[in-house]
């Protein structure tokens, strides 16, 4: 029998901090056991395959020897969870541990339509226990557990600079120009928190604004053989404000981007899967990932559109962030931990081993 267990089944990238993930394997002193960490990149569902040829690419490999162990585990160091279950589970217990790469995408998975069946374009990390003769010989479905795990996106600690844009916009047969400035508070937000967007406009043209415009779009850079770019609304304000030639205005605008307002739409990037109970739209990939890095990288921007006369358009752009809560999710953890076990994700597999 195989076992294994993990401290939790997501873990999350904080700024610059290396992120590692621990766990334990119980085995009944089988010949060799191996436990991998991998990151696959899905972009087809299983059933597409054709000639061989796989809709998916292993973006990250690693593997660790757990039985027989390569150090005496009398002298590892061993996290409290870990040193916990070694006294509960006994000699036959193995503890070992991964370190994320910090250039390595977060889970990220393409919201299928209510038609699309089978799995939806992701990036996914899978945690692999198997025992085999070799580490490279071909595993048997009897002879391995696995425990899916996602990697999610924590806000850095500090701010940078508040994002504004100004432009100035010359009509033929105006004397003066359209003035407009868009301006944040802040560049990074949380998941549910609402957008405060400050419009200003003056307007000394002969033309008159007929309508203002704002949406928060998702884009979705999906890196692999070619740089595909997706964008996607997920929260538009059609004001209907109208300013007049040679008249100004001032105001602030509201936006909140939320997944529930999202949930039938297609090709949203989403952090994980939709049942998981704490999914969000996907957060920003956080400064510093390489641009050639495989994966589905997010990011968000702020869109300010004047509808001036003959449905021409004057756009700004502000980039923002939109991360998780670190604050939030220590406090989810305080109230998961107090529920005994609720907190170790844990599978268990029978097999014979030839």
């Amino acid at each position: 029998m195989l076992s294994s267990k993990l401290n939790q089944n997501t873990f999350f990238s904080v700024s610059s901090l290396p992120q590692k993930l621990m766990s334990q394997s119980v085995v009944d002193l089988h010949p060799l056991v191996f436990v991998t960490l991998s990151c696959v990149f899905r972009y087809g569902r299983d059933d597409m395959d054709v000639m061989g040829i796989a809709f998916r690419r292993e973006l990250f490999l690693s593997t660790r020897q757990v039985y027989p162990a390569l150090q005496d585990k009398e002298k590892s160091v061993h996290t409290k969870t870990q040193a916990k279950l070694l006294r509960k589970l006994g000699d036959n217990a193995y503890p070992f541990f991964f370190e994320f790469p910090d250039n390595l995408p977060c889970s990220v998975a393409m919201q299928p339509s209510a038609t699309d069946v089978g799995k939806q374009c992701a990036v996914e990390f899978e945690v692999k226990a198997f025992s085999a003769e070799r580490q490279d010989a071909k595993v048997k479905k009897r002879s391995a557990v696995r425990l899916m795990i996602r990697k999610v996106q924590f806000a850095p600690e500090t701010q940078g600079p508040a994002p504004c844009v100004e432009t100035t916009r010359e009509f033929v047969m105006s004397e003066k120009p359209l003035y407009v400035k868009a301006s944040l508070d802040k560049q990074i937000y949380y998941h549910g928190e609402t957008i405060k967007v400050h419009v200003q406009v003056t307007n000394s043209s002969s033309k008159n604004i007929k309508n203002i415009i704002l949406s928060v779009d998702q884009v979705a850079n999906v890196v692999l053989y070619s740089n595909d770019s997706y964008s996607k609304s997920v929260d538009i304000e059609d004001s209907g404000d109208s300013v007049s030639a040679g008249a100004t205005l001032q105001k602030t605008y509201s936006l909140l981007p939320l997944l529930a307002n999202n949930r039938e739409r297609r090709g949203i990037a989403l952090d994980g899967k939709l049942k998981h109970e704490d999914t969000n739209l996907a957060s920003s990939i956080k400064e510093g990932v390489l641009k050639e890095v495989l994966g589905i990288m997010v990011s968000y921007r702020v869109m300010v559109k004047l509808i001036v006369g003959g449905e021409s358009n004057t756009p700004l752009k502000l980039r923002i962030d939109i991360i998780r809560n670190i604050l939030d999710e220590l406090q989810v953890k305080c109230k998961v931990g107090n529920k005994s076990n609720k907190g170790v994700q844990h599978v268990t597999t029978a097999y014979n081993v030839l």
